[in-house]
């Protein structure tokens, strides 16, 4: 079997592959140089990401969808496209793009350089030095910490814009901004090499500081701002190297996912304590709590859903990480998840799981993502699944790998009512949650243990009938967006009739 029919195993769908190759010039190329690659029609295409000033409106890799009202944040819908565009999707890219300025200019062709974007969101630089002297003496953890780099060590041979350095510094915060690590910026007198550093980093590093990592909803703040960021560094080689702003060694059950960016294993500050280390070729990717950031904190102009940023997301890891579809048929796949933790559990969980198999044409299955299950099975089931079913938690950011045609039923949003309807929206999928206050039953009023009584610290049982009169919106969309084409449908309290035939793509 030749390489490139490796795509054929992991994608039934092709559209995506021009833009593949327009960002992945290797690949590009040994498709172009090989007898055996089938897709050489798709390599001349011409398409574009979105962010690229060249690129025409009919050649990008989408559109957002803004059939519902702006409520008032555009005066027309031209502009409420433009506006979640660059709010949530490439448009994005293309604003920090623009915003790029040159922190620190080479004194000569081997000389040192840095620039960032504005509060310096994202930075880039060539031969920079930092001397890790301080973490010899900073107790743990210093993750989020902003001091770890103080006067004379950070570094360059090159000339600092003092001036254009200091605007950077009014989003200094650990996970909104590089300015803690750049603001105390100097010239050294030579140029960077083996003798000003003990230790000189040569490959392309990526130096990430992360948010939670026991979180699936937080961590993918990070990997999905490191992808935006190969966009922003139009680099998306898997041969380089990522360094972990943190002295304690990485371990997250979420850890298989860096695959699909880094072929090395990841490093970490712990063995630069007391260490002058430079860097030759060094990005600092967009940060996860960013003021107006992407995902988290990220405004989001109402009426619209579906960013190409996210999908494209979506299927860079599915190929990195060789995720199988498994998809076989007319049955839709309904996951719901299960949680073992001490609140938020449904109570009445068994009952709905029974109600939804008796439902004809379904293939029903309840999961716990929890530890004792790889995320590489997890991924596997989350991008084979047409409607994910589950209470608020972390659980639901398996959203990101849904087919585009797929629905989310959170069945209570525990009164956070935007959080997961917006990273539906993002995602481009239909998205309900419960309606009728008086069918849901609390265990208690919920125990925070300081904020007293709260939503999210109880647990709850379900009326049967409303949560299937609500499953039902999701079904008939599900039949009528995906690969389905409905012959009839007709459901009356649990009992129903479904037939459909299978619809190829």
């Amino acid at each position: 079997m030749n390489p490139f029919q490796n795509e054929v195993l992991f994608s039934r769908n092709f559209e995506h592959l021009p833009y593949f190759f327009t960002s992945h010039p290797t690949e590009s190329e040994a498709c172009r140089n090989s007898e055996n690659c089938p897709f050489k029609s798709l390599l001349d295409l011409k398409k574009c990401w979105g962010y690229e000033k060249s690129c025409s409106p009919n050649l990008k890799y989408s559109t957002p969808s803004c059939n519902g009202s702006s409520r008032g944040w555009a005066k027309s819908k031209e502009e409420q496209i433009d506006l979640f565009f660059k709010q949530g999707d490439f448009g994005y890219i293309r604003e920090r793009i623009d915003e790029l300025t040159d922190i620190c200019v080479p004194k000569h062709k081997n000389g040192s350089f840095l620039e960032c974007s504005k509060f310096m969101r994202f930075c880039r630089g060539k031969n920079i030095m930092f001397d890790f002297e301080t973490l010899t003496s900073l107790p743990e953890p210093m993750r989020y910490r902003d001091d770890v780099i103080r006067e004379g060590q950070v570094g360059g041979y090159c000339k600092v814009k003092k001036k254009t350095l200091k605007q950077q510094g009014q989003h200094k915060s650990p996970l909104q901004s590089w300015y803690a690590e750049f603001e105390h910026l100097t010239e050294l007198p030579k140029p960077v090499s083996n003798e000003v550093c003990d230790i000189l980093i040569e490959e392309p590093t990526y130096i990430m500081k992360l948010d939670a990592t026991v979180n699936m909803y937080h961590h993918f703040c990070d990997f999905l701002n490191l992808y935006a960021t190969l966009h922003m560094n139009q680099t998306f080689s898997s041969d380089v190297r990522i360094l972990i702003w943190d002295t304690i060694p990485y371990l997250s059950n979420f850890e298989v996912v860096w695959k699909a960016f880094t072929q090395h294993p990841l490093m970490n500050l712990g063995g630069f304590k007391g260490k002058k280390v430079c860097f030759k070729d060094a990005v600092f990717p967009l940060l996860p709590r960013m003021i107006f950031g992407m995902y988290y904190n990220m405004p989001l102009i109402p009426g619209c859903q579906g960013s190409g940023l996210f999908q494209a997301f979506a299927e860079h890891l599915k190929h990195r990480l060789r995720i199988k579809d498994n998809y076989q048929g007319s049955k839709v796949r309904v996951t719901l998840i299960s949680r073992s933790t001490q609140y938020r559990r449904i109570l009445n969980e068994d009952q709905l799981v029974s109600a939804l198999k008796a439902i004809p044409d379904l293939l029903v299955r309840r999961v716990n993502f929890n530890r004792q299950m790889t995320f590489s099975e997890q991924m596997e089931i989350s991008y084979n699944t047409d409607i994910l079913i589950g209470i608020h938690g972390a659980g639901l950011t398996h959203m990101l790998f849904m087919p585009n045609w797929g629905a989310v039923f959170e069945i209570y949003n525990c009164e956070d009512e935007s959080c997961y309807a917006d990273l539906a929206r993002l995602k481009g999928l239909y998205y309900i949650t419960w309606e009728k206050s008086d069918k849901i039953f609390p265990e208690d009023e919920g125990h925070h243990p300081t904020l007293g009584a709260h939503a999210k610290f109880t647990n709850y049982s379900f009326d049967i009938a409303e949560f299937l009169r609500i499953f039902k919106k999701a079904l008939v969309h599900v039949r009528r967006f995906g690969p389905f084409t409905r012959k009839q449908d007709s459901c009356e309290g649990s009992k129903c009739n479904n037939t459909f035939v299978h619809n190829e793509l």
